[in-house]
């Protein structure tokens, strides 16, 4: 098979399209035949060394976490599905693999993908799916009624934040430069913020739940914005060595683990229409080296996919 190995620690030239074995199912374990791939900004963080404590990675090493496709082969003791089924996954976490024509992973990471989706569709909720709900329907328990914040509300994690909190009848103000503006109101948000030109902790209310998808200095200030009680959840850290300066919020690191139950309920709420697919640009599996050095600029709207078949 085609993937995309990583060779090393590195810039994009670390990163080669070339042949690569394919993959077996073990017990428990189904071969999907990728038909897209989601890019998301740790994949060119862990190109350059700084997630070593996340990923351990062998050289050569398949990025990928979440991906949509079609069941090859199933290993056995496999009984949810079969060849040709339509799935969609999140590995687990610490496992990669996905920037490849085929990939392994146990069959209780995968959920069956439903025809009103797209396999880039499908991709691009995945991750930013389950790390939202999460951080926002488990851990801080949005509620109808409450303020929250949600820094890069255009981001393919912020975009699925904004439509999950509008959808539980929270008031929704979001961060995001000035020309995604309409595209973060369309997806739900009450007010928009230009961080470029105006100080968020000053434009936004008191509130009740700030979801930070940045961290470092973003995440220092936004405990200025919290009520009493408040909490901050958030996906990246603080600055080095920083330490909460308050003891009246609560501080929620969610653990973003897997499974089809989460991948269930972001169809539901497809379905439903209380969330679409975000803005999605798909650039080919052969590309991936080209599309992470544009994620990694931090302004990529919704998410960037990368068509395998």
């Amino acid at each position: 098979m085609k993937a995309v190995l990583m060779h090393g620690y590195g810039g994009p030239e670390v990163l080669e399209y070339a042949d690569a074995p394919d993959p077996v199912a073990k017990t428990g374990e189904i071969v999907v035949e990728v038909h897209a791939v989601s890019l998301n900004p740790a994949d060119w963080k862990v190109r350059e060394g700084l997630r070593k404590n996340d990923v351990k990675a062998r050289f050569p090493h398949i990025l990928g976490r979440d991906f949509s496709g079609v069941v090859r082969e199933t290993g056995d003791g496999v009984s949810d599905f079969q060849a040709g089924d339509p799935v969609f996954a999140v590995n687990e976490q610490g496992r990669e693999g996905a920037y490849a024509e085929a990939i392994a992973i146990p069959e209780a990471l995968a959920a069956r993908k439903p025809d009103f989706l797209s396999h880039a569709e499908a991709s691009a909720l995945a991750m930013t799916g389950l790390t939202s709900l999460r951080a926002l329907e488990d851990e801080a328990k949005l509620k109808a009624g409450e303020t929250i914040l949600i820094h890069a509300g255009a981001g393919g994690v912020g975009g699925f934040a904004v439509q999950y909190a509008r959808h539980v009848g929270a008031t929704v103000h979001a961060t995001a430069s000035e020309t995604n503006h309409e595209y973060v109101k369309s997806l739900g948000a009450d007010f928009v913020i230009d961080y470029k030109k105006v100080d968020f902790t000053e434009a936004a209310p008191p509130c009740d739940v700030v979801f930070d998808t940045i961290g470092g200095e973003v995440h220092a200030r936004s405990f200025a914005l919290l009520k009493p009680g408040g909490r901050l959840v958030h996906i990246a850290a603080g600055p080095p060595g920083f330490s909460p300066p308050r003891e009246d919020v609560r501080v929620i690191r969610p653990d973003v683990r897997r499974d089809r139950a989460h991948l269930t309920r972001i169809l539901e709420l497809a379905e439903s229409g209380a969330v679409r697919p975000p803005h999605i640009q798909e650039m080919p599996l052969a590309d991936a080296a080209a599309a992470q050095e544009i994620s990694k600029t931090g302004h990529v709207r919704g998410k960037i996919i990368l068509r395998v078949r």
